[in-house]
């Protein structure tokens, strides 16, 4: 991701662009525990309070580059974002008490001791302290459209670029800005409360949030463009709030069936890329350096998350089925490919999405061959056609059906849309495969 857009790129040399790539890593990992206090403090101004954060950004890169990074650079760049803060209150005139109070509000959510402070109150009360709990429910706020409750919590939240969000829903990047601009405009003129809200209304909210949680996973466990595949960051991050989702609710069956979700998700990432970085098949994976301990707690919620639904399950808890099956099976050889494809069925009737289809179509295809499936892709080429890994999945099985020609095209389409490095070196990987192959 790059940095906020008043980080000055020029003069390079070793240190400095050492410290530019550790501020994009920082900028993904931190930039929703910058942000969640200051919006919070200065009553939902997300204008007033990303501009002091970016401001923040742009003083590490100066002293940094100087002096080195700080012992806790996460802490030092939340400290630097209240100090920078005051600055733009202090420009915009707002007047001397008001500064005051800003500062007073300041010190006491902070300072230096910042982290130890929150680590104090999530003790006490991890749910009703947590800032950045509190803005994904104001962000997700119903006088929102869904999309802009969406969009607005990873850019904030997640730290997401407006062109990744957009990659996400399938939609232009100027539709997702505008959306964005929108629902910062809303919620302040509509003065939405930055709160989790009591349990009358959480319900109204819930599955917007938990499609923001997983949301955030998601750019995690599978990263929209960049060099790494999987930014463990939003992944760790997207499972600690879900924890916290279910201590809110705990009878929620949608809450524990996403959690058991990202678990069960989580649990194959050490072998998702190879020493290189290099993306591996679920079929490839060395299942034995699975984490045991996520697949065990993970097929625990989804059991729970089952049998809560009495049943009707939610789609998380279906997902989190899916997932157990493979997590189940020792060797790629023994998955239940027609079980999983009856509960991809039953997901289309709770989740009638194309990317949903999409995934069902590949089940079936390992379930029951390829032709048929190939028959089904076909229906979602118009809604899918700028999608990579719909052109990947087709790809595949004109491969296995020694339709070689078309599928080299469809691998080059979807070369020509991936954006993440991985994911493009294992297409090109796959092109290189079919050279001199002939039907």
């Amino acid at each position: 991701m790059p940095l906020p857009e008043n980080i000055d790129p020029e003069a390079r040399g070793p240190v400095r662009a050492h410290v530019e790539r550790e501020l994009a890593r920082l900028y993904r990992a931190e930039a929703g525990r910058v942000v969640a206090p200051l919006i919070r403090i200065f009553g939902g101004d997300f204008q007033l309070a990303e501009e002091a954060m970016h401001d923040a950004f742009a003083a590490a890169l100066e002293q940094w580059a100087l002096g080195g990074l700080p012992p806790n650079p996460g802490g030092w760049l939340s400290q630097t974002a209240r100090h920078k803060a005051l600055d733009v209150v202090r420009r915009r005139s707002l007047g001397r008490k008001k500064v005051e109070l800003y500062r007073d509000e300041l010190e006491a959510s902070g300072g230096m001791e910042l982290a130890a402070s929150a680590e104090e109150l999530a003790q006490e009360d991890p749910v009703a302290s947590d800032d950045q709990l509190r803005l994904i429910f104001t962000c997700c706020h119903p006088a929102l459209a869904i999309e802009a409750q969406l969009a607005l919590t990873l850019r904030t939240l997640g730290g997401l670029t407006t062109e990744e969000i957009a990659r996400a829903f399938l939609v232009p990047e100027p539709t997702m800005a505008q959306r964005i601009v929108r629902a910062k405009n809303k919620i302040s003129t509509a003065k939405i409360p930055y709160e989790v809200p009591g349990h009358a209304a959480l319900e109204e909210r819930l599955e917007a949030v938990l499609t923001v949680v997983y949301l955030v996973f998601s750019e995690g466990y599978a990263a929209t463009k960049g060099e790494a595949l999987i930014r463990h960051e939003l992944t760790s991050e997207a499972i600690r709030l879900g924890r916290l989702l279910l201590r809110l609710l705990p009878e929620s069956a949608a809450a524990q069936g996403l959690l058991a979700l990202m678990l069960l998700h989580q649990s194959r990432s050490a072998a998702r890329v190879d020493a290189q970085g290099d993306l591996v098949l679920l079929e490839d994976q060395d299942r034995t350096t699975w984490d045991h301990e996520a697949i065990r707690e993970g097929l625990e919620h989804t059991e729970n998350a089952l049998r809560r639904s009495r049943g009707a399950p939610s789609a998380y808890a279906v997902q989190a089925a899916i997932s157990a099956i493979h997590a189940r099976a020792e060797r790629a050889s023994e998955t239940d490919w027609p079980q999983i494809a009856l509960l991809y069925d039953l997901l289309m009737r709770l989740q009638p999405t194309p990317v949903v289809a999409l995934n069902r179509i590949v089940a079936r295809a390992l379930a029951f061959g390829p032709a048929p499936a190939l028959e089904e892709l076909a229906t979602l080429a118009n809604e899918l056609d700028g999608y990579h890994l719909f052109h990947a999945a087709r790809a595949d099985l004109l491969r296995r059906l020694g339709q070689v020609e078309l599928s080299r095209l469809s691998y080059e389409r979807a070369l020509t849309l991936a954006s993440a490095e991985p994911e493009r070196r294992f297409l090109a990987r796959r092109l290189a495969g079919l050279a001199g192959t002939t039907q």
